[in-house]
């Protein structure tokens, strides 16, 4: 459990991480919506999507819609 700003801000990894260190992590409790940060670095930078637009990023990865190549 981390706080940010004045919240409660809970994080937890995906369960299909392979313990390799290079994941991210989903946080609730933000102010404003849920946060996605990179394990390794805690203290960096959090993105902040509101939840109608999580729900589409969560939905566009189900699809692939970020696959290049």
């Amino acid at each position: 459990m981390e706080e940010a700003g004045t919240g409660h801000v809970t994080w937890w990894k995906s369960t299909r991480s392979n313990g390799s260190g290079n994941c991210v992590e989903v946080g609730k409790g933000l102010p404003g919506g849920i946060g996605l940060r990179d394990s390794k670095d805690r203290s960096g930078p959090v993105l902040v999507f509101t939840p109608r637009d999580w729900t589409a990023f969560v939905s566009g990865l189900k699809n692939g819609d970020f696959v290049t190549g």
